[in-house]
């Protein structure tokens, strides 16, 4: 039988054909795609040619076809539906793809040509665009260690080894965690909760085999229990259980895992010449230095601290109402907060939840990109990697664009959070091909699926990096859709939240799950009213963790890691009744990988800039107004990273925006 991995898919729009592969396809296809792409680096690397864009730089961009087929496919189907096989197998390539990437960065003859065409840059009549792979490709090699020789190449091979060993075994132990614990509920134990908590603990209990309903780790059922259930011995239990995640000893315990990366890191970086890991990760991107990240994350936390305190007295006080003596815990705050909530706003979630149906809020992100950007979306019927999965046609005018892959709903087989990947990204070079994009959420399943407001905001978010790929418009993969400064990644999907705000968005797609009636306008008033509601809370959970994540990585690493993160917190005054967003044992995007190491601080930055961009909506007077939707496509959303991102941005807003849009936004700003 043929392995349809190493094959040309003749599926419609060259999908995957996920029904044609099973998981005893993936071991040889990675060895047949290795060899294959070492052979076609080696070909480069001893040609006899002189080196020139095009045998050297371009004949890159074109090597390692085979291989991203491979692991487009792989990595979809480990992070979205894993199983022991699937498991074994990342814990198995892990070390493979480190050693062969290493080799690749430590080919003296490749680097030689790269440089030597670097070297003659200025006299070989490039594009732009050329001009912009030719320096990443340059500086993506000098950055991996290509120019280190002796004992120090060598150790640097060895160090990316086992960094990526272990980040594996950070993602698979948090997995671990969060798909074996859950809490059993008797009946009596949800009263008070609504019945969207109710028929989601049911559906989680059904999940895992279990008697009747429960409690799981999955933020789409933990968080709205931690809201309504009035039983603070419940709620106590799972947040524990929450945030112990990745530190409750045994196999599955990240800390001794995170120390090591830490000291591999700050170690990868001495080697290339930099004080700390910090200082080398943050040269790429907007930001470019541990002072001007911290400096930003320190003009929100003051103003958001402020308010987290003041709003934390008046939970305290409320929960003295109800009898309870003490200080207010963790455990709280979410219940009291939502209980405020009604009062306040008159919002409470129970009765708004109906109105977020999971299919109208795609049909509203679809929507909007139709109005802004003339884009029309058709289902397919095609095999995907789970019966959860549902796929369109992207089309402009008639004329293909992308295939959009949706995967929203939560399972013990996939981990957590929210993300988009392309299991193809758009290029024309060596050929053309159009974009495959995923979005993966974890929702609660219901009939229908109700989300919450946050969960509808999670959708137009992951749908602007969607957007991000789909609509990218260049030459070289390398620079495709996000591809871009990390720092920079997160401004087309949080700016795209910004429309789930717009009042006729919400009016016409804010539609009962059971009337069908829309969301009456003073509700509608009301939840627009309180869209920057217990802001201090989001805040300071989120800049607590950005500022343990630059501490860790400015500087030594530490010896006692848990002890690093305490000694942050205390220094800058975090309130007792908020943790961070993510404790370091469970914080996958700065251990599971390089991607966000040093780098949490990316949404913030990202979010000056969002701010700033729906504000030139605003003061062009429509949310859909053509010139900007046009000028958001043209510079930013179709441009990749073909140029710098503060070019393209300053392109689209004429110039670079300061914090005031970002604090205003959170309703922290001074008055």
């Amino acid at each position: 039988m043929t392995n349809a991995l190493l094959h040309d898919w003749t599926t419609p729009f060259q999908l995957a054909p996920f029904d044609q592969i099973v998981d005893d396809d993936f071991a040889p296809a990675l060895d047949t795609a290795l060899a294959r792409h070492t052979a076609e680096i080696e070909a480069i690397a001893t040609s006899d040619q002189a080196p020139d864009f095009a045998n050297t730089v371009a004949a890159l961009e074109a090597a390692g076809e085979t291989l991203n087929q491979v692991l487009s496919v792989f990595f979809t189907v480990a992070g979205a539906d894993s199983n022991p096989a699937r498991e074994a197998l990342q814990r198995d390539f892990s070390p493979k793809l480190a050693a062969h990437f290493a080799e690749i960065s430590s080919n003296k003859a490749l680097f030689a040509r790269v440089a030597a065409v670097w070297a003659a840059r200025d006299d070989l009549d490039l594009t732009d665009e050329e001009q912009r792979v030719l320096m990443l490709s340059h500086r993506g090699l000098v950055r991996s260690g290509a120019a280190l020789e002796g004992a120090d190449d060598a150790r640097m091979q060895q160090i990316k080894g086992r960094l990526a060993v272990l980040g594996t075994q950070f993602t698979q132990n948090l997995l671990a965690d969060e798909r074996d614990w859950f809490m059993p509920l008797a009946e009596g134990d949800m009263q008070g909760l609504p019945d969207f908590v109710v028929a989601a603990a049911r559906a989680a209990g059904a999940e895992k085999n279990a008697d009747g309903p429960v409690v799981t780790l999955s933020r789409s059922l933990i968080v709205p229990f931690l809201q309504f259930s009035p039983r603070r011995d419940l709620r106590e239990t799972a947040f524990k259980a929450w945030a112990a995640r990745g530190a409750n000893g045994g196999e599955t315990d990240n800390r001794a895992i995170a120390g090591e990366i830490l000291q591999l890191r700050q170690e990868r970086a001495q080697l290339l010449g930099y004080a700390s890991f910090a200082d080398y990760k943050l040269e790429t991107e907007m930001a470019k230095t541990p002072d001007a990240v911290r400096d930003l994350l320190m003009a929100v936390w003051a103003p958001a601290r402020a308010q987290a305190e003041a709003d934390a007295q008046i939970l305290t006080d409320m929960m003295q109402v109800d009898g309870t003596n003490g200080p207010l815990a963790p455990w709280d705050w979410r219940y009291y907060s939502e209980k405020r909530r009604v009062v306040e706003h008159d919002l409470d979630e129970a009765a708004l939840k109906p109105y977020f149906q999971l299919d109208r809020m795609i049909e509203a992100s679809f929507s909007c990109a139709t109005r802004l950007f003339g884009l029309s979306f058709a289902p397919l019927d095609v095999p995907l990697y789970h019966p959860d999965c549902r796929a369109w046609e992207v089309t402009r005018n008639g004329e293909h664009v992308a295939v959009f892959i949706g995967d929203y709903f939560a399972r013990g087989s996939k981990r957590s959070g929210a993300w988009c990947s392309a299991m193809r990204a758009q290029a024309k070079f060596p050929r053309t091909q159009t974009p495959v994009v995923i979005n993966v959420c974890n929702f609660a399943k219901g009939d229908p699926a109700l989300l919450s407001y946050d969960d509808a905001r999670t959708l137009f978010h992951e749908f602007g990096h969607a957007l991000h790929q789909m609509l990218s418009n260049v030459t070289y993969e390398s620079v495709s859709g996000t591809s871009v400064a990390r720092d920079f990644v997160e401004l087309p999907s949080q700016l795209y939240e910004h429309w789930l705000d717009v009042p006729k968005v919400l009016a016409e797609f804010a539609t009962h799950a059971d009337t069908g009636a829309a969301m009456p306008q003073d509700m509608l008033d009301r939840v627009l009213a309180a869209a920057t509601y217990d802001m201090g809370f989001q805040t300071v959970e989120y800049v607590a963790s950005a500022l343990v994540d630059l501490a860790f990585h400015d500087g030594p690493a530490p010896d006692d890691l848990m002890a690093r993160q305490a000694e942050v917190l205390h220094q800058i005054g975090m309130p007792d009744a908020i943790t961070m967003r993510h404790a370091t044992p469970q914080f996958a995007h700065v251990f599971a990988g390089d991607g966000y190491s040093s780098g949490y601080y990316s949404y913030m930055w990202s979010e000056v800039m969002d701010a700033d961009a729906f504000a030139a909506f605003e003061e062009a007077g429509s949310a859909f107004d053509p010139e900007r939707a046009a000028a958001l496509e043209t510079h930013i959303l179709s441009t990749g990273g073909s140029r710098d991102a503060a070019d393209l941005y300053t392109a689209f807003r004429g110039r670079l925006p300061g914090v005031e849009a970002l604090l205003k936004g959170r309703g922290l700003a001074a008055e």
